[in-house]
């Protein structure tokens, strides 16, 4: 099928979003078609060869997957069913400390307390009713929005709104007396690259850390790209096609069809139809808010970080930033438009647990990002460095090689990260409800068949295809009069 074939739908974007629409709407038995400016599959969720290393490949952007575990459409498209190998590692993830031991999540919510000592009751107490009902937790972190799932009136999702609450504003001292429960949970925090604290950075903390003692932080095996070309082999097995290295500037370009899903930016719309939108849209789309940034820095290391918590290498993901105090002061910083000194670092150690991702010499790959400015163009790679050689002194002897994207470079590979902000638009309480806009419908755009499936829609950023999903929703009932979503469980 070529491009100019008309089709049922068109999908603007073959990030996980653009993807989970895709295959929805496939399997309703709608032929589809998906456009993807870049020359590979995937937008936050690609595995590519940087050529640093001879066949070593290494994840763009996302890395773990704990939505992908978590999120509803995963749960029902069964990814292990389909052959993608979730690979749990030795500890959820971790927090090194200066001067003293690690504080590390496990799956086991039990060892984790455990390990936390004067303040793992107050841990278990925090966690143990949202990990028994981890479902209702999901429920009221990734719904639409705007209806009201029945497990977010159960008491599981009461008590989620109240520990955000918590977290979230002046109180979030009082629970723990030490510096290990708070600077354990920070770390979580912080994937929001937002002011601490808050109640979208809380809302995060909760629903990730609840994700960690019970569905767990997974790898995929071979990397995220695997979780991509599970959709793509579905969005195939139902008759859709995708074509690559094909940029849309201008909806004079898209094929006919009765439906367009567009898993991009507002602003992209906006540059695609122009004069088309209404006044109000036009303004939204050149307006849209977008958030702070981040800076990537690919390593390849000779050994493992020699962590001073041996403990740490057993961590599929480390969050670098010290203690509570410490993110808090660096975050802010970044929020002033400020570089922090010591910037928070997220990282990933995929071969800990993956044997496929080691190099032939023997040569292993590091995935990491430092939080910085929108639109930052410093190269974190010193930074970065010093970060970690903080909580693993000999660290830069094992440095192989390294390759730095900065923020600004970032949408290069994705356009969607304007200025480096891998949420595709702020993150806090009001945007994770208003976004892109207060609307009854934020994926519907006003042009009759033309829908928004990217995060810049509810619930917002992470591998969990509920943007898609919604979206998805919302055009099989409104542009096809089909009211029963199909069934997504491999056939």
């Amino acid at each position: 099928m070529a491009i100019a074939d008309e089709c049922d739908a068109v999908v603007v974007g073959s990030g996980p979003n653009g993807l989970a629409a895709a295959v929805i709407l496939g399997r309703a038995g709608l032929r589809v078609k998906v456009l993807e400016a870049q020359a590979t599959i995937g937008g936050g969720s690609r595995t590519l060869d940087l050529g640093m290393v001879p066949g070593m490949r290494h994840d763009v952007c996302a890395a773990v997957h704990p939505l992908a575990v978590g999120s509803p459409f995963f749960a029902e498209f069964d990814l292990p069913a389909r052959g993608v190998k979730l690979l749990q590692p030795g500890a959820a993830y971790a927090q090194p400390l200066e001067g003293r031991p690690a504080a590390v999540a496990y799956r086991s919510l039990d060892r984790t307390a455990r390990e936390l000592e004067s303040d793992g009751a107050a841990w278990r107490s925090f966690f143990a009713p949202l990990v028994e009902n981890h479902d209702a937790v999901v429920a009221a972190a990734l719904g639409d929005k705007r209806s009201i799932p029945r497990d977010v009136l159960s008491l599981a999702g009461i008590r989620f709104g109240l520990r955000v609450a918590e977290q979230g504003g002046p109180a979030w001292n009082r629970r723990f007396s030490g510096e290990a429960a708070p600077a354990l949970l920070t770390g979580v925090a912080a994937h929001t690259i937002t002011p601490m604290p808050s109640l979208a950075s809380a809302g995060t903390a909760v629903l990730l850390g609840t994700l960690a003692h019970s569905a767990g932080w997974p790898i995929p095996e071979g990397g995220s790209q695997a979780i991509v070309d599970a959709l793509v082999a579905d969005l195939a097995r139902h008759g859709g096609t995708i074509v690559t290295d094909c940029p849309i500037t201008s909806a004079d370009q898209l094929p006919k069809a009765n439906t367009y899903l567009f898993d991009t930016t507002p602003a992209a719309i906006g540059r695609i139809y122009g004069r088309q939108l209404p006044l109000r849209y036009r303004r939204l789309a050149r307006h849209f808010r977008f958030g702070n940034a981040a800076s990537k820095v690919e390593f390849v290391l000779s050994a493992p970080v020699p962590w001073a918590d041996p403990r740490v290498s057993a961590a599929g993901t480390v969050h670098v930033g010290g203690t509570r105090e410490e993110m808090a002061l660096a975050e802010h910083a970044i929020a002033e438009g400020h570089h922090a000194k010591r910037p928070m670092t997220l990282l990933c150690q995929p071969a800990t647990i993956d044997p496929t991702r080691v190099g032939p010499g023997g040569e292993l790959p590091l995935w990491t990002y430092a939080h910085v400015p929108s639109g930052s163009t410093v190269d974190v790679t010193d930074a970065i460095t010093a970060q970690i050689e903080r909580f693993a002194p000999g660290f830069r002897d094992v440095i192989v090689t390294s390759k730095c994207t900065t923020a600004a470079e970032m949408s290069r590979h994705n356009e969607n990260y304007v200025g480096g902000d891998i949420a595709a638009g702020a993150v806090s309480m009001y945007r994770m409800v208003a976004r892109p806009a207060l609307s009854m419908n934020p994926y519907r755009v006003p042009i009759p068949g033309v829908y928004l499936c990217s995060a810049s829609t509810p619930p917002g950023p992470g591998v969990h295809g509920m943007c898609g999903y919604f979206a998805a929703k919302r055009v099989l009932r409104e542009r096809f009069g089909i009211r029963q979503l199909p069934k997504l469980a491999p056939t």
